[in-house]
């Protein structure tokens, strides 16, 4: 792809990114200081969605674990922030622990040609097996130097800190722009990736691996680099989530947030990346004020929202709304040429 044609697949993504960039700056002035916690988890589960948004949606990989990485990034946050006495190494600790396990477990599906079906469901059970084990280290036998793990009841998470300086904490609205520009440069990084070389060749991955390999393309190797890098995305989510929550648990490794994932990737449009960005908020806040009732349950709506996006808007919300506005478009046109046709023919000699 020439520089001109990735600067304008690039458009959308830049406009997208400054749109962004205004809502983080407006936001702190205009909302409450409760709404602004809240929005900051949010934004953590919007990147933890555009991490499977780019692994599923471009790379074709059905990860049904992706918060597997969420939490390991959480807790390997945690853990390096209380034995580092800070967050600086602490965050980069979160990303490289997350991105070899999935290159690790990765390496076995893919070089093993594991196939898509089960890659689920390794995906799910690895999750699952996390989720137990970690509600086993209750005891103050279970910690890793001088950070105890807490089982079920998890352990409190260590603010974010000035780089390089422990001791200056940031406050909430401070963590709020961090996990804004977190998530606006995860999203620009993404949308860059998927334009490159290696994003087109991914895609083409998950048209057809035959054929890609019939082209001389290493696909595991490929499939294994966007799945690593999407854990590496999945645990800045996970860093965002436990500073915004304020500690961190087993149940960031439930099965309720494994197919919360799945549901904001299908809502939002597999095949794109600011779908899936848009369908977590609304979604987030969507369940916040189901939460406030007791007449509807969350999971059955949930369901029932899942059941509808699959059988009557199967691409999702960004592709049909992309879709209907080229069909407005297209149909405008088709007047204006057909006049244009009629105006020719009329100038023929006859």
């Amino acid at each position: 792809m020439t520089d001109g044609g990735m600067s304008r697949a690039m458009r959308p993504t830049f406009i997208w990114s400054i749109i962004g960039v205004a809502f983080m700056l407006i936001a702190p002035h205009v909302l409450e200081l409760f709404t602004i916690i809240n929005l900051t988890t949010a934004i953590a589960l919007a990147v933890l969605a555009l991490s499977l948004a780019l692994i599923w949606g471009y790379g074709g990989i059905l990860c049904f674990g992706q918060v597997a990485f969420f939490g390991i990034g959480a807790y390997a946050y945690t853990i390096g922030a209380i034995n580092f006495g800070g967050s600086t190494w602490a965050i980069l600790l979160a990303v490289v622990v997350a991105c070899a396990f999935a290159a690790v477990l990765g390496y076995f599906i893919f070089y093993g040609r594991i196939s898509d079906v089960y890659l689920g469901v390794i995906t799910l059970t690895v999750t699952l097996i996390l989720f137990s084990l970690i509600r086993r280290t209750s005891g103050p036998e279970y910690k890793i130097g001088n950070a105890l793990l807490g089982g079920f009841n998890g352990v409190t998470s260590p603010p974010l800190n000035m780089p390089w300086d422990a001791r200056a904490f940031l406050f909430p609205e401070q963590v709020f722009y961090v996990a804004m520009a977190a998530l606006i440069l995860c999203y620009l990084f993404a949308g860059w990736l998927v334009n490159t070389h290696f994003g087109r060749v991914c895609v083409s991955i998950r048209e057809n691996e035959l054929r890609a390999e019939l082209l001389g393309y290493d696909t595991r190797a490929y499939k294994l680099g966007i799945f690593t890098i999407g854990a590496g995305i999945a645990a800045i989510a996970g860093v965002l989530f436990c500073n915004g929550v304020g500690r961190v648990t087993p149940d960031v490794f439930s099965l309720y947030n494994a197919a919360l994932t799945i549901i904001w990737v299908i809502v939002g449009g597999r095949g794109t990346l600011v779908g899936p960005v848009i369908a977590t908020f609304a979604l987030f806040y969507l369940t916040t004020a189901l939460g406030g009732q007791t007449v509807l349950n969350n999971n059955l709506v949930l369901g029932i929202i899942l059941i509808v996006f699959v059988l009557v808007v199967p691409k999702g919300i960004a592709p049909t709304i992309v879709d209907w506005f080229g069909g407005k478009r297209r149909s405008s046109r088709r007047p204006q040429r057909s006049r244009r046709s009629m105006a020719r023919r009329a100038e023929e000699p006859q």
